[in-house]
């Protein structure tokens, strides 16, 4: 039955080059209802390589005619065939990944606006647009990273999607959420991209944010043992901070980071407990560094966290590891 059925459909690009005139003649949503339901044949058959190039395609022009919604569902079904294909996580395969990233949209929210009636609403429809591109997009990279998880790539899934992620989120986000950014940079490979977002933010944020972007940052690496990216991004952050003449934060908070980078290279967990004590009310400022320095704590040496069923970091893990997956 499915040899019969894989004989009766025609090649794929023939099915693209039909839908894609249907999309620039401005038809997105009966284009986007032939994109799927004719790929839904591919993939019955078993025809995920057909299916792929259909998927891929459909994403690929609706991003380019800003029709976000529809692209960004184009795009997770082209990943739900790789996992039903299981197509290894590979170099070609990531560069579809990343073609279709980098057709999403991006769109300045407007400035210097007035308080006139017209420029709010204005405003307010570029704000939800810039919420649903992020989501959109978050959605389908979401989905990339649980698959290059399942099929070949690093622990913690592709670093190359993770730093897409972190881009995007910085990028297009009104108000970004560096904790999110943060997580998913720390998962990447671009420490020195990384330190540019960071010192970016610390242009624009409030007074007090900079030096916790940077600690949240910090330990954020050290918590997944990563010792020598901590180190180069506090490197670089400086570098960059001195090149653009910025104030760099001189804060007990940053103190503390520096000393702490400067503990882990050696054996002194003694020393580790005193700063965490010496350092304390800094570190409540946020209970997550807490968490976090439970978790190098066990890391770097071996100390059981207080809560041993928190295997997911306790609640900010769980919050972090529920936007992952």
């Amino acid at each position: 039955m499915s040899r019969a059925r894989r004989a009766t459909l025609p090649p794929a690009q023939e099915n693209i080059d039909k839908l894609d005139n249907v999309v620039k003649q401005g038809n997105y949503y009966g284009a986007q209802q032939m994109y799927k339901s004719i790929t839904a044949r591919y993939v019955a058959a078993e025809r995920y390589s057909d299916a792929l190039e259909l998927y891929q395609a459909g994403a690929l022009v609706q991003l380019e005619h800003e029709q976000v919604t529809c692209g960004a569902e184009l795009a997770v079904l082209f990943v739900e065939t790789l996992v039903k294909g299981k197509f290894s996580y590979d170099e070609d395969t990531l560069d579809r990944v990343r073609r279709i990233y980098e057709k999403f949209p991006r769109i300045p929210v407007p400035h210097n606006l007035d308080l006139a009636d017209d420029d709010m609403q204005r405003l307010h429809e570029a704000l939800g647009a810039a919420k649903t591109r992020v989501d959109c997009c978050s959605s389908f990279l979401k989905a990339a990273i649980k698959w290059s998880m399942e099929f070949g790539a690093q622990r913690y899934g592709s670093p190359e999607i993770h730093d897409m992620l972190a881009e995007y989120i910085y990028s297009e986000s009104p108000e970004a959420d560096m904790t999110k950014v943060s997580f998913h940079f720390v998962r990447g490979k671009d420490p020195k991209k990384f330190a540019s977002t960071l010192v970016n933010f610390m242009g624009k944020c409030y007074p007090g944010e900079d030096d916790m972007a940077i600690a949240r940052a910090v330990l954020m690496y050290l918590s997944l043992g990563n010792l020598g990216d901590a180190n180069d991004l506090v490197d670089e952050i400086q570098k960059q901070v001195q090149a653009k003449e910025l104030d760099y934060p001189h804060s007990e908070l940053i103190q503390f980071i520096n000393y702490l980078l400067e503990t882990l290279e050696r054996d002194a967990l003694p020393l580790f407990n005193r700063l965490r004590q010496s350092y304390a009310s800094s570190i409540d400022r946020d209970p997550a560094l807490n968490e976090l320095l439970d978790v190098v704590a066990e890391k770097f040496y071996g100390v059981r966290r207080r809560n041993p069923m928190q295997d997911m970091f306790g609640d900010f893990f769980k919050m972090m590891g529920g936007d992952i997956m």
